[in-house]
């Protein structure tokens, strides 16, 4: 099976060297681009990027304008890196079709594991439309079918919604803003207590896979499979 290509922008050197490092050892191929227009050259000549990292403050095309382009003709995933903190930047790069935004500086560790959970939402991993499946929970986003240990298990809406992103991101500390902004999107305004009823109902249904569920106090929930 071929590797999965990833495409690393950034103006600095010793940031791309840092990132490609630890891409590497999980076996994932590593491009990468000194800034915005090498990046669309690179994405135009190769056909088979599967993820973008792709760094906002950049000489030629800054991030946002690279991720425009992109997004006016692929759906490949793209995770935004800046040095700034200031929301109206991530925000800035959800409305322009970004999967992820990383503030600098950020662990490593961390990023790859963000890779990863990009990969699985979009399929990259599982493979096109494959079911996610992890500590005998198998759900099927095509059928909308979510089986414990083979069996059956009716879930609302929200809560199947809630299921996925929790399987997409496993191992991945998720606030209780960013599960309601992802699983009720940014134009949901009520209260993050929403997600505390869902995550109890979701756990109940479940049953004794509910522990894998992990709450994070003053933060929020983080999936996490303990037993393989």
């Amino acid at each position: 099976m071929d590797r999965i290509r990833i495409l690393v922008v950034d103006d600095e050197s010793r940031m791309r060297k840092l990132v490609r490092d630890f891409l590497t050892r999980q076996d994932y191929e590593v491009l990468e681009a000194a800034d915005g227009g090498e990046a669309l050259e690179i994405f135009y000549r190769e056909k088979d990027i599967a993820l973008l990292i792709l760094d906002v403050m950049m000489p030629v095309k800054n991030g946002f304008e690279v991720c425009r382009e992109i997004r006016e003709i692929s759906d490949v995933p793209i995770i935004m890196l800046t040095a700034k903190g200031e929301e109206h930047d991530e925000l800035s790069g959800y409305e322009l079709g970004a999967d992820e935004y990383i503030a600098k500086p950020f662990s490593p560790k961390i990023l790859v594991a963000r890779v990863g959970a990009v990969l699985r939402r979009s399929n990259k991993l599982t493979g096109e439309d494959g079911p996610l499946s992890r500590g005998g929970i198998v759900l099927d986003k095509v059928a909308h079918l979510v089986t414990v240990d083979g069996v059956r298990v009716d879930l609302s809406f929200k809560e199947f919604e809630l299921m996925a992103y929790f399987l997409e991101n496993e191992g991945i500390a998720l606030s209780r803003d960013k599960i309601l902004n992802n699983v009720w999107n940014y134009d949901y305004f009520g209260d993050a207590r929403t997600v505390d009823t869902h995550v109890k109902k979701l756990r109940s249904k479940i049953g004794a896979k509910g522990e894998y569920i992990r709450t994070i106090w003053g933060m929020g929930y983080k999936f996490e499979v303990t037993d393989g």
